[in-house]
This record gives C-alpha cells, structure tokens and sequence, in this order.
C-alpha cells in the first residue's frame, strides 16, 4: 500500500505557496513603500506645464502633492486607486484611452500633471497606451520595479507619485522607448 507521505508534502508545499502568494499580493510593494516614504520626506518639485494642446508654457516649482489613502480613495475610482497609489495593472484592452487618437495632453488622474503629448502616442499592440516620450522628462520620475520577479523600469508622477506604468527599450524612433501606461492612471484633455 503506497504511504501518504508524498501526498502530505504536496498538500504542506501547496499550502505554503498559497500563503506565500496571498501575502506577496496583500502587501505594499517595495516600489509603492518607497515612492510614499519619498513623496513624505521630499521637498518641492519642479514640473513643466502644458496648455491642452501640448504648447509649453512655463516652468514651476510646487510642492510635492501628498494625501492619506482615505482622500486618495475618496478622489478615485477603486480602479483608479489600485493602479495609481497601489502600483496595479489594468487588463490589457480594457481601458478607455487604448484608442484615443485626438490631439491633446494626457495629464495624471490624481494631481492633473502633463505626462503625454497625444503626438508621442502609438499603436504598441501591448493593450495599453503607448507613447515614445513624456511631454517633459521633469515630469515623470523612473524608478527600478523588482515586482513580480523581474527587473522593470517603473514610471510615476512627479508631482504625487502615482503609478502610471512602466517604460521598456522596445519602442520606436526617435527614442526607441515605449512608455507603456495604466489608462486609468490618465486623463486625457482634448485640444480645443
């Protein structure tokens, strides 16, 4: 008769997966803990400003834009809040400006920030909006994502450090990069 040990190990090592999983999942990310002990200790920040039909207009210093989860949660929605202060992912063909091609500025969800210049954007066929370069490198910070087991180039608001995405080296001319952004981390401001 065949002995329960190796059944019992499978059932033990499974059970220890699922917990190791649940808490992994449950828990703030290492890039999340940091980007909110750097927007609590961080002074102001200088941004570049847009008018909704990407000209430039000025140069501003402003301080850096921190709230408690409670008002975040209150100004998002549960979507918007899980990607943008939690550094979550949409469902790639789910968000509303995959396939928005009109000329205007994409601007944070959370603190109306410039990010993108709707002339930067481009079809990646990833399932999110892609875009080759932020309107101003100033108003974006990158930062390494060690999630999930990999090695990513996080991207967040410079201003208040939502999630928006993350960027990779596989984009086209000019830059080859591929700013590969969460659409509910975005609002997008048609030019009139």
């Amino acid at each position: 008769m065949p002995t329960a040990e190796p059944r019992r190990r499978f059932v033990i090592a499974s059970t220890l997966t699922l917990a190791g999983f649940v808490f992994g999942c449950s828990r703030q990310s290492p890039a999340v803990a940091a980007a909110s002990a750097n927007a609590a200790a961080s002074g102001p920040v200088t941004l570049v400003e847009f008018s909704d039909d990407g000209r430039r207009l000025r140069s501003v210093t402003v301080p850096k834009l921190v709230k408690s989860e409670t008002e975040w949660r209150r100004q998002l929605s549960p979507a918007a809040f899980n990607v943008t202060r939690r550094a979550g992912t949409e469902r790639a063909y789910s968000g509303a400006l995959l396939d928005v091609h009109d000329k205007g500025v994409f601007r944070c969800i959370c603190c109306d920030t410039a990010l993108f210049d709707s002339a930067t954007k481009f079809e990646s066929g990833t399932g999110w909006p892609s875009f080759w370069q932020p309107i101003a490198r100033g108003n974006v910070h990158e930062h390494e994502d060690r999630t999930f087991g990999m090695v990513r180039t996080g991207v967040s608001c410079a201003r208040c450090d939502a999630h928006l995405g993350h960027v990779f080296d596989d984009g086209p001319k000019p830059t080859g990069l591929r700013y590969c952004m969460n659409s509910v981390a975005l609002r997008f401001a048609r030019a009139t």
